[in-house]
């Protein structure tokens, strides 16, 4: 029988924001925080058809969520009305989880140099300033001891083929991350990111993913891709108390690939 995992999340209430289906790097780790004990929250991406409402209902059915609510990031007035909803019926939160990211699929194919001032506006906007955005609203409900966490990729800090005006704006949210860590630490509050390696997404099926599964499980120390629940445990430990001194990191889960200057095929090659 399997241990029940340690209730570190007992009493504590969280926002998750950017679950789009069972598929989602925010959906593997709300189950992870779910089973240490946390009372979470959802938002999902408004829509005229109700299809992300439904696909976002889908996968939180099992869980009985108290509330699922509308925001749309690029709206001041939805992310304010959502967390004014949040706070109205919990008061206070002790963390806020931001996985969302998005660039228009026509700029994302385009090499970088080329893309569209419009692409690139939405690219930052929905990347970047909405963890801004919602960073500012989820701070004033936290108490001494509140923890933010978003969600970035190696394409910030190197150039990854491909990944082209998402690696800019990753760029920029880890630089975000850093400064808001400076601006919330005097209220104690902790914000933190993490760069997962490649994982199945339905966003990361635009940029390939399955030939770079392949490349990590080839290069990367541990000889492995990452799960949804080990990006959940690494996001867990970021939330808690267990993390209590760190703050304006970016922590790699990707087997080690990140820290690699020459891969095994060029030492061979080297080397013969």
């Amino acid at each position: 029988m399997n241990a029940k995992p340690p209730q570190i999340f007992h009493n504590k209430v969280g926002v998750v924001m950017g679950v789009a289906n069972r598929f989602s790097i925010a959906t593997g780790i709300a189950s992870v925080l779910r089973d240490m004990g946390a009372e979470l929250i959802f938002s999902y991406l408004p829509d005229t058809t109700g299809k992300m409402a439904t696909r976002v209902n889908k996968v939180l059915s099992p869980w009985n969520i108290t509330l699922v609510e509308p925001c749309d990031v690029l709206d001041d007035q939805s992310i304010h009305a959502f967390f004014t909803k949040v706070q109205q019926t919990y008061g206070h939160i002790d963390f806020l989880v931001h996985s969302i990211a998005y660039a228009p699929l026509e700029d994302l194919k385009q090499k970088t140099i080329n893309t569209s001032r419009q692409g690139f506006l939405k690219t930052m906007n929905v990347s970047v300033y909405s963890f801004l955005a919602c960073a500012q609203k989820a701070a004033q409900l936290m108490n001494q001891g509140g923890t933010i966490l978003t969600m970035s990729y190696y394409g910030g800090q190197k150039v990854v083929p491909g990944y082209n005006v998402m690696g800019i704006a990753k760029s920029a949210l880890e630089a975000a991350v850093r400064y808001i860590s400076y601006d919330l630490g005097a209220k104690g509050i902790r914000v933190n990111a993490i760069s997962a390696g490649p994982i199945k997404t339905l966003a990361a099926s635009a940029v390939g993913v399955s030939k770079m599964l392949k490349h990590y499980e080839d290069i990367s120390p541990l000889q492995s891709t990452v799960s949804q629940k080990q990006v959940g445990e690494s996001a867990a430990y970021l939330l808690s108390h267990l993390s209590s001194g760190t703050t304006g990191e970016v922590v790699h889960v990707d087997g080690g690939y990140h820290i690699m200057g020459l891969h095994k095929a060029d030492e061979a090659t080297k080397t013969s």
